[in-house]
């Protein structure tokens, strides 16, 4: 039987961040033991104001907030987040910690059991990973009880999925109508073979730089038009990868080179070489030898592919189908304060 970590949300996620951070095993020992600590010999703490609750079960506001502060700090670890993207990150949020309830009572009522020779293993892992942290060493013990709690609701959580998905595999029928009804699945894109010579220019150079090596590239595009070799100038003057192979950059496919560039490109004649373009890296000369058209691969070289995709597509519609109808039989009560809770049906918290 599955339980809830006795730390709540905010201890699971302390738990579980420690195992991938060992500076953090000395810093949090004291608080990871305390979580460990028999709840008999716990002072009984106040009740937590409450952010939703899911059948009747509670996500308390503190469990909320500490599950927002860690996926913003996962997702936006570089920087400060949008403003535009704080709502839809809420909303992530609040929809993974609905599910997980939801999903715990399907486990619970399917009597999923834990692989516990998998939890095993990724114990010992752990246990290699750290062997010669002494910050782990020192707060093993004391993480070790909800460490593998974690670690057998995540193999039950992954038994569950598993379950749902196990659906048949399409027939041969079914994988050439899915064939020959989404064809950009199975198309090779269009491809280009390019030519390039780079003289680089780092982007905070003063405006001069610049236009001294646009005055070098005009010059080396005149002496290719004049009948110089494209190849020697490129492994003379390009700071490219491709210099080397005078200044040949292979086939690429579209979608490789930037919207600009390629709208750039598009308009070049086959053979010629181009003026000088400025770009992010430099000043860029180029030369389109060839132009290959997008071509759709045969079925029969791709029909194990599409037999992939299509069981693939139908076992994400079939978890999206299971989810939908746990939640439309969950009764989700969202708690507005100051306001009263409303209960609704089908709501995501907000």
């Amino acid at each position: 039987m599955i339980t809830k970590c006795r730390a709540g949300a905010l201890g699971c996620l302390v738990l579980s961040q420690l195992v991938f951070n060992s500076t953090a095993f000395a810093q949090d020992a004291s608080a990871a033991a305390k979580l460990a600590t028999p709840a008999a010999t716990q002072v009984a703490a106040p009740a937590q104001p409450l952010y939703a609750t899911v059948n009747g079960k509670p996500i308390t506001q503190g469990e909320f907030h500490a599950a927002y502060a860690n996926f913003l700090r996962q997702k936006f670890y570089h920087g400060q987040v949008p403003q535009e993207q704080l709502v839809q990150a809420r909303k992530d949020v609040s929809d993974q910690m609905v599910n997980r309830i939801l999903f715990i009572e399907e486990i619970e009522r399917r009597g999923i059991k834990p692989d516990s020779e998998d939890v095993d293993k990724r114990v010992q892992g752990y246990d290699q990973r750290y062997a010669n942290s002494p910050s782990w060493q020192k707060s093993r013990e004391a993480m070790l009880p909800g460490l593998r709690e974690q670690l057998n609701q995540q193999s039950q959580l992954n038994r569950l999925e598993q379950a749902v998905k196990n659906i048949p595999p399409p027939t041969a029928e079914e994988v050439k109508a899915f064939y020959t009804a989404k064809p950009e699945l199975f198309t090779e894109p269009e491809k280009l073979r390019l030519y390039s010579i780079l003289l680089a220019v780092d982007p905070s150079s003063s405006r001069a730089v610049w236009d001294a090596a646009l005055l070098e590239a005009q010059g080396i595009v005149r002496r290719i038009r004049a009948g110089a070799d494209f190849g020697e100038q490129a492994r003379l003057s390009s700071k490219d990868a491709s210099a080397e192979k005078g200044g040949d950059m292979g086939y690429l496919h579209l979608g490789m080179l930037p919207d600009t560039l390629q709208a750039k490109i598009d308009q070049f004649k086959f053979g010629e070489v181009a003026d000088p373009i400025e770009m992010l890296q430099g000043i860029g000369i180029f030369r389109l030898d060839e132009r290959v058209a997008a071509k759709l691969q045969p079925f029969d070289g791709v029909s194990v592919r599409a037999g992939e995709l299509l069981l693939r597509e139908r076992q994400d519609q079939a978890w999206k189908d299971f989810l939908a109808k746990l939640r439309a039989a969950a009764k989700i009560v969202v708690v507005e304060a100051p306001a009263e809770p409303v209960a609704v049906q089908n709501a995501v918290p907000k």
